[in-house]
């Protein structure tokens, strides 16, 4: 297997010399020193540690917003030092009012609405990734690793301790950093990048050591350097939580439910191979203390984006990220690897009650971290079970997954290459052979280069793809709504005696990304007609090629009406492959925060210009349609967040096909904090869309493609409540009733695809058109006890309840609504606890 192979690979990698690698230091940066602390410190806010006493002084902040390079409102100081086990950080945030410093409760990795402290750490002295260690006045943690200089992981989650305290002075924070928690090269004498940074609330001005510039590009790259680490130690991080579960969830039994009780157990373990090289695994996984995905109704022919919430996928993710079709006009998700095709929900279904709706986990492992001569490297490998109906007939086969991903870096950061491969392996049979492919390997390069001070970077990429299976699933492959092989004008031919499919996609962008108030990047995106990703990947669409163009400006000073402002305007053009223009579009977007804090957006589009056409989502499987211009309009403003009531409003409005189209979208929500521990959210989001020329799909000969006019009503509402009991003790309630409803009518199909006219393009088909009422409500109530540091427990409830009718029904909104508490719920009750033990 090439992920056992690289692992290997790896290993021998390692046993170079420890001081091999690392960048050297750069001229003109700033330093600070840490001095070794003779005793443990102890963690209570209190800066009457002897080590306290003799570290030296980080005084020189600089504010870097909303004003950059100002002066400081109040002063910061901070020390360092460390033992064979820590690193301590000692911080001073002098405040002439500690009665105006908030001392909020939130859950943990929740930013609330007060003062913050914060330190950045790449101990890999890199400058592309990093560690980050937050506290707020009340205490509350926030810790996030960095990748790619500028990019930050939120679910990563380290063991580490800090005490705040608020006196006469201000306030303070004393974090202590295991060791064990961070990835260096150990050498006789290490360099750290360091930075601090600090955020007074009230006044929305943020300080820092040393000085962040927002008109430079990075976060690793700005930090300073942290010397004087003598002889630090190469601590292996051996740590294992085993956790125990319960689960109790509803079954449908015939016109009845019945009652599932399961126990089960599993473990999650991290092991540092090396001091830069760290395995987790996972055995079998149970993610139940997850929030459920939101409600959709998808009426396109784009497979729906889900985020992924489950932690030991979510943490560490940023290493394996490949994108594709992404520049600054447009990046949607689409990559190679999407970690939600693991433990997915089965791709075959025989409609027969009780079957499962995802697939077990048998294990899971990656491998990630940095060698020491300075390429980053990560390998995930992962198991699951075969997933069968009531009938024992197979809805998911026993899959393998693996993904690769090294990048190398040089010139101190500044330039970089890089490659991904993943590989899934199907154990098909009778059910499966002919719907799934048996194989499918994806291999790819990229590479970024910054010149001019590191001001302008040239990037790009090439990907390879190869999928394999029996000739009916590779035909399944070529008519599906990734590629439409059998679409006239698709410049290729469906052959559905193929037993693999391969294709390649190429990236190439250009732009400024530091230095002064500009920005901007012109890209080249392309994927051929036979290019597949999507068994471990995320792709929308192959057979696309587009030029884009972005032009963006900051203002890096207040002026008397705003506190930040920022503009952008941007030219995309989009083509099939074979040259067919899909889309022309202008786009330009405004944002401002006010000095009253309010933030203000809006921005306008127009597309479809000149003569377009639609390819995928209009005649699903046959020619393109020519489309008419559209006008998109969206708006947004958020209020202060230091206030308890914070309110939000969004909206979207587009209308095309002459005016015979139309879609209004609105989002309104409020937040108000009931009380220092008690955060409550409340969203109404709510869709008119009348589409007159909704596809409808090929009727049963494939012959004529058929269309009718849309009348839909989308409405959601989602409510949340947050208690923080304390910092380790949260309780989380989610609730999100879910209507959409429409109906179709002027029946139609396909005339003259390529007419000028509108009317010409369609002409009178006699079907059904029919119409549908999908209602859906979710909820989950999770109580979460961190009784010790990396131990928890977690009680949990979720709920769900969902009708589809054929039709859209004579019941009101308000009554479709109430309808939803009539359904009979599927109820799962969930207690997990988990152990951490760190030798």
């Amino acid at each position: 297997m090439p992920a056992v192979v690289l692992l290997a690979i790896v290993l021998q990698s390692t046993a170079s010399p420890s001081g091999a690698g690392g960048p050297d230091a750069l001229p003109g940066a700033k330093r600070a020193s840490a001095v070794r602390a003779t005793s443990p410190v102890v963690i209570d806010g209190r800066d009457d540690d002897a080590v306290w006493r003799v570290a030296p002084a980080i005084t020189q902040f600089r504010e870097f917003q909303p004003k950059e390079d100002g002066d400081p409102r109040y002063a910061t100081e901070a020390k360092v030092a460390y033992d064979d086990r820590n690193l301590y950080v000692f911080i001073r945030a002098f405040d002439p009012h500690p009665d105006s410093i908030l001392k909020l409760l939130a859950r943990r990795d929740v930013r609330a609405a007060t003062d913050q402290l914060k330190i950045m750490i790449d101990s890999y002295h890199d400058r592309r990734n990093g560690f980050e260690f937050a506290v707020n006045p009340a205490g509350v943690k926030r810790d996030y690793a960095i990748y790619n200089d500028n990019q930050e992981d939120d679910a990563w989650d380290a063991v580490w301790d800090v005490a705040t305290q608020v006196d006469s002075l201000g306030w303070t924070a004393e974090f202590r950093i295991p060791l064990s928690q961070l990835r260096y090269v150990p050498r006789g004498t290490n360099t750290f990048g360091f930075g601090i940074w600090r955020d007074v609330q009230r006044y929305t001005e943020r300080e820092s050591w040393p000085l962040y510039r927002n008109s430079q590009s990075g976060i690793s790259s700005q930090l300073g350097e942290l010397t004087g680490l003598d002889g630090l130690p190469s601590p292996r991080r051996p740590e294992i939580a085993p956790y125990m579960l319960t689960k109790n969830v509803s079954v449908p039994t015939g016109g009845a439910f019945d009652r599932s009780q399961k126990v089960t157990g599993g473990a999650d373990l991290k092991y540092g191979i090396t001091s830069n090289l760290t395995l987790d695994a996972t055995v079998n996984p149970d993610f139940g203390q997850v929030e459920q995905d939101p409600s959709v109704l998808n009426l396109t022919a784009f497979e729906t984006f889900l985020q992924e919430r489950r932690p030991f996928f979510v943490q560490g993710a940023g290493i394996f990220r490949f994108d594709v079709n992404c520049s600054q006009v447009n990046c949607n998700g689409e990559g190679l690897f999407y970690s939600r095709r693991i433990g997915r929900a089965p791709q075959l279904d025989y409609g027969e009650p009780g079957s499962p709706t995802a697939t077990t986990i048998y294990g899971a492992a990656k491998l990630t971290g940095r060698l020491p001569g300075g390429q980053n490297v990560g390998v995930l490998d992962a198991v699951t079970e075969r997933a069968a109906s009531p009938l024992d007939e197979t809805m998911e086969p026993t899959t393998n997954y693996a993904v690769v991903r090294t990048q190398q870096d040089f010139r101190n950061g500044e330039s970089g290459v890089g490659m991904m491969f993943t590989a899934v392996n199907r154990n098909l049979d009778q059910w499966s052979q002919d719907s799934l492919r048996r194989s499918a390997y994806v291999g790819a390069v990229d590479f970024r280069h910054r010149f001019l001070q590191g001001h302008y970077q040239v990037s790009g990429s090439f990907d390879l793809s190869r999928v394999a299976g029996t000739d009916s699933a590779i035909a399944r492959t070529q008519r599906d709504a990734v590629h439409f092989y059998k679409r006239p004008g698709a410049g290729v031919s469906y052959d559905p005696t193929r037993t693999s499919l391969s294709g390649n996609a190429e990236e190439l962008l250009f732009g400024k990304v530091g230095g002064g108030i500009t920005r901007f990047e012109t890209s080249y995106l392309r994927r051929s007609q036979g290019f597949e990703a999507n068994d471990l990947g995320f792709l929308l669409q192959a057979d696309q090629q587009s030029w884009n163009t972005w032009l963006g400006l900051q203002a890096l000073h207040p002026s008397s009406i705003y506190q930040q402002a920022f503009w952008n305007f941007n030219w995309g053009q989009y083509w099939t492959a074979a040259g067919t223009p899909v889309e022309r579009a202008a786009n330009t977007n405004g944002h401002v925060m006010l000095k009253n804090r309010w933030w203000v957006h809006g921005g306008v589009t127009v597309g479809q210009l000149g003569t377009t056409f639609c390819d995928r989502n209009c005649s699903r499987g046959g020619p393109a349609v020519r489309v008419d211009p559209y006008l998109s309009a969206w708006g947004e403003a958020d209020g202060d967040g230091r206030p308890a009531f914070v309110p939000f409003v969004w909206f979207n409005y587009r209308r095309g096909d002459g005016g015979r189209s139309e879609r209004f979208n609105g989002n309104v929500q409020v937040t108000y904090r009931v009380a220092s521990q008690v955060n409550t959210s409340l969203t109404l989001r709510a869709t008119h869309n009348v589409n007159d020329v909704q596809p409808r799909g090929p009727d049963s000969t494939g012959t004529h493609y058929r269309f009718a006019h849309l009348n839909q009503k989308e409405v959601s509402l989602t409510g949340r409540v947050d208690y923080t009991v304390s910092t380790t003790l949260t309780l989380q309630l989610y609730a999100q009733p879910f209507v959409s409803k429409g109906t179709y009518s002027n029946p139609r199909e396909l005339a003259d695809p390529s007419a000028a006219a509108f009317a010409a393009r369609y002409k009178p088909f006699a079907f059904t058109p029919g119409g549908f009422n999908d209602k859906e409500f979710n909820s989950t109530a999770v109580l979460r006890w961190e009784y010790l540091p990396g131990s928890a427990l977690f009680l949990v409830w979720t709920q769900g309840r969902q009708l589809r009718d054929g039709a859209e029904g004579p019941r009101s909104m308000g009554g479709d609504f109430r309808d939803l508490f009539d359904l009979h719920p599927e109820n799962t009750f969930l207690v997990k606890a988990s152990y951490w033990i760190n030798w």
